[in-house]
This record gives structure tokens, C-alpha cells and sequence, in this order.
């Protein structure tokens, strides 16, 4: 029960320290998300480490998103 409601705080403090960005900030915490998770499964399809793909994914994400403009 201490673990559930630990991750509920944790989840809500990440949640609410999202609330303030700018719309460019948005965007490369956007591209960074999608870009881990990419990365990361792509490097699970392709054989490597995952962890490594994840990180460079999320680098890349997060340049591609604050540098695109809508």
C-alpha cells in the first residue's frame, strides 16, 4: 500500500512540474519522450543496448522538437 501511493505522489510531482512550460519546451519534453521510446525499442528489434538506443532516441527527440517550429 506505501509503495502505490508513493508512486501516485512521485507520478503527480512530475506532472505538476510540467505545468509551466513554454510551448518549446513542450515540444523537446515531447520529442525526447517519443524519441526514448523509439530508440529504445528499435535497438530491442535490432540487438544492442537498449538503455544506449533509449538515451540517443531521447537526445535527438528533444533537439528535433525545440528546434521545429508548428
Amino acid at each position: 500500500m506505501l509503495k502505490k501511493a508513493v508512486v501516485v505522489v512521485v507520478a503527480g510531482s512530475l506532472l505538476a512540474g510540467c505545468s509551466g512550460l513554454n510551448a518549446r519546451q513542450q515540444r523537446a519534453l515531447s520529442g525526447g519522450a517519443i524519441g526514448a521510446a523509439g530508440g529504445a525499442a528499435l535497438t530491442a528489434i535490432v540487438g544492442g543496448p537498449v538503455l544506449a538506443g533509449a538515451a540517443i532516441g531521447a537526445a535527438g527527440g528533444a533537439a528535433v522538437g525545440a528546434l521545429i517550429k508548428p
